[in-house]
């Protein structure tokens, strides 16, 4: 059976039903936006101003500084940064170059850097000095060769320097037998920052970017030069009400997330909008931050919300610049949704995507709000299809099953896993994992999340990744991890455990060997002692006994 779009009967006269896209490289965003707005100020990092032109010729700079130092073309550029002018003068010098970026999030510990290193097969990496010894313990386990330092207050100006005390290492000049670089100096060895163009073509990888699917150790998803310039125009055609070299973004999502890297950073460079960039999450510096400079354009998590409309003094503070907001990475409460829009007087709205797919696919409609707990949409050029999960059949309207994507922001498939790439990948269909349905409009409903996924606060969490983790204790004889309702991060983790007869551990000691082997927030928040775990005939753990447990508990 084929059915119908019917969302595109759903979009208003001012949003393209299907779009041209330019066959060009990631670069070309850049560059254009300098023809056009060369003056106009691309970052704003607590109070220091860059314009187009001179982000332009910063990354050329780093380009060329980069070729310098034995970077190649498609070799693997890892970049494992907060957002701070670095990370976007990195990411394109890199892809200036022909080399392809591997996102890493600064918050993991040695065991997860090291996966994603060895991994990817990365050759460079570029962090703070603060995460210097972290890189350099597992560096002889991995093909790294040159380690690029960094700190944040480099693009601070003077006054500020004094409110950011990072501890800095003592960081070498170049050139220097072990490789390891200071940023600040690889810029100044190229005193004019000659133009240079990647010889890319849009359908060459341009980004590894991780995530675990749906199971197991974290994957690279290839994302493509097209795939990422694809989701930058569609984001710009759905926001159709924004003005080419006018708007500001805040940037409280991370770039090394998919979500931040493509709805702030991308995005900003397509419309010559300012990045006001912000190097974590603090609400009120975010407050001040919004007060003080006035964005137009607010991309988030749920959480981050959340936590600004429980602010005690929220408000004391003028929030009305904001026009326009989109929630990705968890669901986000309709009453979260009402009061934040209250607040501002803008528009929030609900979207959905995933790593695989640049990553937006779906978003309501942001000033033509119609439907309430809905992820919306599918955006110009993606065909969306609920398919059976017995008979894989494309189900009609109403119908519950797995949601299947196709468009021009799917990627390539996972990095160097054919089989796990044919998986997902069906016939140019990316079956997504999500159970969902569709009603008669073509709007999207997400019933539930992936199988085993836990998302909290906005990162995804795979349960075997921690459970592999907990099976190293000693003590330890069973284990399964769940998600389970919280009121601010939306899911949390918690830990069922059988200890081995005879043994004895404590929820502080299975906390302290977690955090030693995991990121903060994988770590689970809660733990529960059994004598033994429901299972299956064959011996299965039955994760989803214990899920529905909870959902019981819930409901009394």
């Amino acid at each position: 059976m084929t059915l119908s779009k019917p969302w595109l009967h759903q979009y208003p006269p001012q949003i393209p039903k299907t779009l041209s896209y330019p066959d060009v490289p990631l670069t070309a965003l850049l560059t254009d936006a300098v023809k056009q707005y060369p003056d106009r100020e691309a970052i704003h990092f607590l109070g220091k101003k860059i314009t187009y032109r001179v982000l332009l010729e910063e990354t050329y700079r780093f380009a060329h500084a980069l070729e310098q130092i034995g970077i190649k073309s498609d070799q693997r550029v890892a970049i494992m940064l907060p957002n701070i002018p670095q990370a976007v003068i990195a990411y394109y010098a890199a892809l200036f170059l022909g080399a392809i970026v591997v996102q890493v999030n600064p918050m993991y510990t040695e065991r997860e850097l090291l996966h994603l290193l060895t991994d990817s097969g990365a050759n460079t990496i570029i962090c703070l000095d603060i995460q210097y010894a972290k890189v350099e313990k597992i560096r002889s386990q991995t093909n790294i060769g040159q380690v690029i330092i960094t700190s944040v207050s480099e693009y601070l100006p003077l006054r500020k320097k004094m409110l950011y005390p990072f501890t800095q290492t003592s960081i070498p000049r170049i050139p220097k037998e072990d490789d390891v670089y200071s940023f600040q100096n690889l810029l100044h060895l190229v005193t004019v920052p000659t133009p240079i163009q990647t010889e890319k073509q849009a359908d060459d990888l341009a980004l590894l970017q991780y995530t675990g699917g749906t199971t197991g150790l974290a994957k690279g998803s290839m994302l493509t030069h097209r795939n990422l310039v694809v989701n930058a125009h569609q984001a710009s055609a759905w926001m159709y009400k924004t003005r080419e070299g006018q708007e500001k973004i805040l940037g409280v999502l991370p770039f090394f997330h998919v979500y931040g890297m493509t709805a702030v950073m991308n995005l900003a460079i397509k419309l010559a909008a300012t990045m006001i960039l912000l190097p974590k999450f603090d609400r009120d510096q975010i407050l001040k931050t919004i007060v003080k400079e006035k964005p137009t354009i607010f991309p988030g998590a749920p959480t981050m919300y959340v936590s600004l409309i429980n602010h005690p003094r929220i408000h004391k503070y003028q929030l009305n610049s904001i026009d326009a907001c989109i929630s990705g990475s968890a669901p986000l409460p309709i009453e979260v949704q009402d009061k934040f829009e209250q607040l501002t007087g803008g528009r929030l709205v609900e979207g959905y995507g995933l790593t695989e797919t640049s990553p937006v696919t779906h978003t309501n409609l942001i000033w033509d709000r119609k439907k309430d707990s809905t992820i919306g949409l599918p955006w110009p050029d993606t065909e969306c299809k609920i398919v059976s999960m017995e008979t894989g059949e494309e189900l009609a309207p109403g119908l519950i099953g797995e949601l299947y994507i196709r468009g021009p922001q799917v990627m390539k498939g996972y990095w160097n896993r054919p089989e796990e790439t044919a998986e997902v990948i069906k016939d140019g269909w990316l079956a997504t994992g999500d159970l969902a349905k569709m009603d008669d409009e073509g709007y999207f409903y997400i019933v539930d999340r992936r199988k085993d996924l836990i998302i909290a606060g906005g990162f995804n969490i795979y349960p075997r990744e921690i459970e592999e983790v907990l099976y190293e204790h000693p003590s330890i004889d069973e284990v399964v991890v769940i998600g389970v309702p919280d009121a601010y991060r939306g899911e949390t983790t918690k830990a069922y455990v059988v200890l081995k007869k005879g043994m004895s551990a404590t929820s502080s000691e299975l906390d302290k060997h977690c955090r030693e082997n995991l990121a903060g927030f994988k770590v689970p928040r809660l733990y529960e002692f059994r004598d033994e775990l429901p299972k299956s005939a064959i011996g299965k753990i039955l994760r989803r006994v214990l899920q529905d447990e909870m959902k019981q508990k819930k409901q009394e």
